[in-house]
């Protein structure tokens, strides 16, 4: 798994929203990249919901949110609309983005990816990984974490 310090891969994708999303389109801004398993179960509803949440303070530290998950652009779209995010989910159906970050997991003796780990990485404008938080259950690891080292990046810690 990628570390603090750590450049951070880039990758070029489609947003559930259809525009093209990459690391490179974030520069100059803090980016909040967050693997989660699958959309519209408990635990992934409240991570999304309490970063939907944050969007605003998210953004006067000069940050944006990305979600990530194997899940269709169809469901994440679904998602998004169910619960109101204001942040694009992206699809990583072969988990390519997760194995480039670290966070993939092999599944059964087939050799079959799972969703990827809980983790998320707060990215700088230039591309380094600053912080990486990992919990599979405690989704305020997540978010309260994010939201301190976008703080520590602008300054305001």
């Amino acid at each position: 798994m990628l570390r603090a310090g750590e450049n951070a891969p880039d990758f070029s994708v489609l947003a559930d929203t259809g525009e093209p999303i990459s690391l490179n389109s974030f520069r100059g801004r803090n980016l909040v990249l967050y693997f989660y398993p699958k959309d519209d179960t408990a635990g992934c509803t409240r991570e999304a919901c309490t970063f939907r949440d944050l969007g605003a303070e998210i953004a006067a530290l000069g940050g944006a949110v990305v979600g990530v998950s194997m899940d269709s652009a169809e469901a994440h779209g679904r998602f998004r609309g169910r619960h109101n995010l204001n942040f694009p989910l992206i699809t990583d159906r072969g988990g390519e983005i997760a194995k480039a970050f670290g966070v993939a997991r092999l599944g059964n003796w087939l050799g079959d990816w799972m969703p990827a780990r809980r983790v998320t990485f707060v990215i700088d404008g230039e591309g380094v990984v600053r912080q990486v938080l990992e919990s599979e259950f405690d989704m305020s690891i997540h978010s309260d974490g994010a939201l301190t080292a976008l703080r520590t990046l602008a300054g305001h810690v």
